[in-house]
């Protein structure tokens, strides 16, 4: 005869643990949809209403599809297109090109300095501020410049393919041309000043240096004798990011400072990212080259 006690108690415990488990997947999908809600408002909070309106920078879509585009023609069209032509010479329009990349850098890194960072930005905590008034909206502006010229540095890769250069379109420079705008846009549409932007700025000084060496460079082997300090544009790029790492860092032993903490880890992850590529980078294009002539040198003597 079957236990009718043992199975009204098996009965209970079942519906009991069906119960249970209900209620732990109704906490969970509460603290997923509190995690969520959290993330939303923070961007929503943080949204720049300076700068909704302008150009590019309302919504992320019209970017992807730029950097859709990008990667589609360096990765697969562009290759394919070239690959039974003769590589494209360009000179006078990288002339044209690098020159204004070269002016467009100085632009960005004097509107920087006026905008902030040459006297009335902290350099130990910035918060940043959403007011319209005149130096406010100067270093928004140059965000958004800033912004705009990551897109046009696209064309950096675009060339590269043009020309047949496809030995300089490294993973690196890939994802270094690819981030870099979307990083930009973030900023230009929440954070279009503080703390963030001392990367811009220092970017920017360095793009002067680095723009104005492939000018030189495009005026042909007469010039391109001379450049001999292309390395140490390297060396000042790594020098960038591992300042930025510590002035991101630094924020979050700060619990007074008012610029977001996970906007700062982000910006510390990156910057120590791309410490360790361009430190990659630096070992296999100089220091091994160097190695190799060297010991070539020793084997003729």
């Amino acid at each position: 005869m079957p236990d009718l006690h043992n199975s009204t108690n098996m009965t209970f415990r079942t519906r009991n643990d069906h119960a249970n488990i209900a209620a732990n997947m109704s906490v969970r999908l509460n603290e997923t949809t509190t995690i969520v809600d959290r993330m939303v408002n923070f961007f929503v909070e943080h949204e720049d209403l300076r700068t909704k309106q302008w150009f590019l920078s309302n919504a992320p879509g019209p970017l992807f599809m730029i950097l859709g585009a990008y990667l589609y023609f360096c990765l697969y069209a562009g290759p394919r297109y070239m690959r039974d032509r003769k590589p494209f010479e360009l000179k006078n329009t990288l002339l044209v090109y690098n020159a204004v990349q070269v002016l467009l850098s100085w632009v960005l890194f004097y509107e920087g300095y006026k905008g902030g960072w040459g006297g009335h930005y902290n350099f130990k905590c910035q918060p940043v501020t959403y007011e319209s008034d005149p130096i406010s909206m100067r270093m928004a502006r140059a965000v958004w410049l800033y912004y705009i010229a990551k897109i046009t540095e696209l064309l950096d890769t675009v060339f590269f393919v043009l020309r047949k250069k496809q030995r300089q379109i490294s993973f690196l420079h890939l994802y270094h041309h690819t981030l870099m705008p979307v990083c930009a846009f973030i900023g230009v549409k929440y954070f279009a000043g503080g703390h963030g932007t001392l990367l811009g700025f220092i970017n920017s000084f360095i793009h002067i240096i680095m723009y104005a060496y492939y000018l030189l460079s495009a005026m042909g082997p007469k010039v391109q004798k001379y450049l001999w300090w292309k390395k140490y544009i390297t060396i000042l790029q790594i020098v960038q990011f591992l300042i930025i790492f510590v002035h991101t860092l630094q924020i979050q032993f700060q619990p007074n400072c008012n610029f977001p903490k996970s906007i700062a880890a982000l910006l510390t992850f990156n910057a120590g990212l791309f410490t360790y590529m361009f430190s990659a980078f630096y070992v296999a294009n100089y220091k091994k080259e160097a190695a190799a002539q060297a010991k070539l040198a020793a084997k003729k003597e």
